[in-house]
Parts: C-alpha cells; structure tokens; sequence
C-alpha cells in the first residue's frame, strides 16, 4: 500500500471486515492513501509499524483488544480517531452524511484535503482550441432565446477537481440562444476566480458573471457562485447573499446550491455534476429530483476525478451519464424535445 508523494496517508483498524472496507473506500475518495489496512492482530503482528499521519479505529468490543492501544501509543505519535460510528449501506443519504462526519473528524487533524485546481492549470484552458471543428448551431425547433429575459429554466452546473476543463469544454459544445440560465458550483481558491471567469468564457457563448445581489438569472447567463458566503433566491427568483458561510466544508457547498435553487424554480432546476472529489451534491440529489429535476453526471473515465459524480450516480437519481461534448449535446437534445412537444401542444389547443 506504498502511497503517492505529498499524500497523507491513513492507518485503519478494525475488527469488523465491511468497517474496514467504507473506511477504505471514503478515505480514498478524499484523496488519502492507505498505509494499513486490518484487525488489531494483524497491525501487532506487523513486522514494520505503518507510518501513518492519522489512526481510524473502529472496534465491536475495545475489551477484545486490551493491547491494541498501549501499541499504538509506543510505536507511533500520528493521532488516532477512536469510536468513529458505523458506516450506513452505500449510496443511501446516511452514507454520504457519514462520510461529511467523517471527512470533518479527517480535517480537523490533517487540515484541508481536498485538492483544487491551480491557477496554472485554469490558465492552461486558455490555450486550448475547442474540439469543435465549428461553432455549435441551434436547431431548427429551438427558437432563439432573448438574453433580456430571465430564464424560466435553471441548469447548476456542480465541479471540483478537474471541473473546469470539463465545464469549459461543456459550454463550448452549446450552441447559442439556449432558453435556459447556468448557475456555476466550483469548488475553488478564491484567489483563482478572477482567472476562471476569464479563462472560461474565453471561447463559449455562454460567458460567466460574478452574482450580484438582485439579479435574476437570464437566458445564457452562467453565475459563478461566490467561495465565502452562501447565496439563496428570494421570492421573485432575484440572487440574495446570506450573511452566513457557506455550510460545510468547502465554498460553494453544491449540496446546498442545489438546495436553495431548487426550492425556487422545482422541476425547473436541474442539475449537472462534473468531474471532482468527494461526494458534494450527493445529499441534496435526491430532494432535487423528488421535484421532478433532471440529474446528470459526467462519465467517470472523462473526468480528473471521479469521486464526486460516482457518488451522485451511486444515489440512483441521475438519468444520464456522458462526457461533456455528450453532456452538452444531450441538453440541447432535452431543450429541442420540449420545443416539439410544446409546439404540438399549441397547435392540439388551436
């Protein structure tokens, strides 16, 4: 279990094997590697003590184990998280709330894990071509939209590490005129905002725009949610700043960018989770889809990281999985179907 430079890595014992395995499996989504592995008599029977920065220890009866912890304290000085609670069944919303406890418990001893993209890697993007050979064109049955009008229909667009070049390459695939409005969740530095608003707008139609309070949404507007606080709507869908940080660990939280978005526009907002680790968007998708939203997720093997929409998609609410060029052509898709279907129904009522 050798890990990768610069990783923390984490030492996980417990006498009940499935334990052993969630823990195993969460730490890994948050990035951290695994130096051990096993039962207390396995890690004393250790020919060479793990060189852990952190112990998770979970026992059924700690009186099974009398020496376990006079072991651990003469061979190492790494703290030790003790009594973590059981890991509910995979995919359900207890799950992913076990694994925020548990990411919390992990942070407050190691500090931030998460990893986030440079300001070098975004500048990156600038350089790049879209992979388009031309510009993308609207359909035939999708009138042009007015960017003067609020959009009646709102897209969250959820990211982490890896997000923004695959954001990007998703806007660049749309055409322009789309009837509906972009809310942009990325985790981020804050210092690197400015670049990613530059760099991504750089070739798509859809440029982004820092939220001001009072705004609403219009049709092909991307809203970059700000890092420090969290923002909701008010009552006629205009852009309201909170006094409060965002909740949880990282800014924007994607779970509650879902959350406050959706409870304005309901079946009208959907949501698109990008690459990213962690599992952030994961307990507001199914009350998001309860509504009757559209949940989609970028395909695993396109992203940087794929902890963030695997856990999502393990929620079974997403109805479609793609890369973002597949992303981009299934919305336009979506959007000419519901043209059609409204067009038919005007012509019936006629």
């Amino acid at each position: 279990m050798a890990g990768q430079p610069g990783r923390p890595a984490v030492g996980i014992v417990s006498d009940i094997v499935l334990q052993r395995h969630r823990l195993q499996e969460a730490t890994s989504r948050f990035g951290l590697d695994v130096c051990f592995s096993g039962d207390p008599d396995r890690l004393q029977g250790y020919p060479e003590f793990p060189d852990a920065s952190l112990w998770l220890i979970t026992l059924e009866d700690e009186a099974d184990h009398p020496v376990l912890f006079d072991h651990l304290l003469e061979n190492t000085e790494a703290p030790v998280l003790f009594g973590l609670d059981p890991a509910p069944k995979p995919g359900s919303t207890d799950y992913f709330r076990w694994e925020r406890r548990l990411l919390d418990k992990l942070e407050q001893s190691l500090g931030h894990i998460e990893k986030l993209d440079s300001a070098a890697a975004i500048e990156e993007l600038a350089n790049e071509q879209p992979q388009t050979a031309t510009s993308p064109t609207l359909p035939h049955w999708i009138p042009p939209a007015s960017a003067d009008l609020p959009a009646e229909e709102i897209w969250i667009l959820g990211a982490s590490l890896g997000g923004p070049a695959a954001v990007k390459t998703f806007l660049d695939n749309l055409p322009p005129g789309l009837p509906v409005g972009f809310v942009y969740a990325q985790h981020i530095d804050n210092n690197f905002t400015e670049v990613l608003t530059r760099v991504l707008g750089r070739h798509a139609h859809y440029q982004l725009k820092p939220a001001e309070n009072g705004y609403r949404i219009h049709n092909g507007d991307v809203i970059l949610m700000p890092v420090e606080h969290e923002w909701s709507l008010d009552d006629s869908g205009a852009l309201l700043q909170r006094d409060t940080p965002w909740p949880g660990p990282y800014g924007p939280s994607i779970d509650q960018v879902l959350l406050n978005i959706g409870d304005h526009y309901g079946a009208r907002c959907h949501a698109i989770v990008f690459s990213g680790m962690g599992n952030d968007g994961a307990i507001a998708a199914p009350l998001l889809k309860a509504y009757g939203s559209r949940i989609w997720v970028q395909e695993s093997s396109s992203c940087g990281n794929s902890s963030m929409p695997d856990s999502v998609a393990a929620t079974g609410c997403s109805v479609f999985c793609g890369t973002p060029e597949q992303l981009a052509r299934e919305l336009v898709k979506t959007i000419e179907e519901s043209c059609l279907l409204k067009g038919r129904q005007k012509r019936d009522s006629a």
